[in-house]
């Protein structure tokens, strides 16, 4: 029960190296996936709304306060993208969101907003356009998101095999 609880925690460690570290140097023109997004959606399609969304709060909180930037941005955003892919949970749905081409598609719109939310949290953009904003900050970075989430749906066992 309570490794139910850890399982995240310790995959978020090695996770947060990797976003921090290894992630900026494969971006492309500051447009880059988050591997801590990826991480929260799964188990919030695994567990639920509410299981998923104190998830994010935690990782995000987390992840402000080892990467150094604005505390709370990442909390904030996480949050609600973990709330918004709670909403495509369902008991009997959880092989089928995880295992199928579907999840490619929560990662790209929820990542999307989860990117979104966190570039009009911490960029004091004074002068840019909402379209600009949302391509390049949101639907770039959720696109980014949803090719590295790909390995999970070759990779993740099939049900009834």
């Amino acid at each position: 029960m309570i490794i139910q609880y850890l399982k995240p925690i310790l995959l978020f460690i090695p996770l947060a190296v990797i976003q921090l570290v290894i992630v900026p140097l494969i971006s492309i023109s500051n447009i880059a996936p988050n591997l801590i997004f990826i991480l929260i959606a799964y188990f919030t399609l695994k567990q639920g709304q509410v299981y998923g969304t104190i998830l994010g709060f935690i990782l995000g909180f987390l992840l402000d306060i080892i990467s150094g930037g604005l505390t709370g941005a990442f909390m904030f955003s996480f949050t609600l993208s973990a709330f918004v892919v709670g909403y495509f949970y369902g008991e009997n749905k959880i092989d089928i969101n995880i295992s199928s081409y579907f999840l490619l598609f929560i990662l790209f719109v929820c990542g999307s907003i989860n990117s979104f939310l966190y570039a009009v949290i911490s960029n004091s953009y004074s002068n840019v356009s909402l379209f600009f904003m949302m391509l390049e900050e949101g639907i770039l970075p959720g696109l980014y998101t949803a090719l590295f989430g790909l390995p999970i749906v070759i990779f993740h066992p099939k049900e009834g095999m």
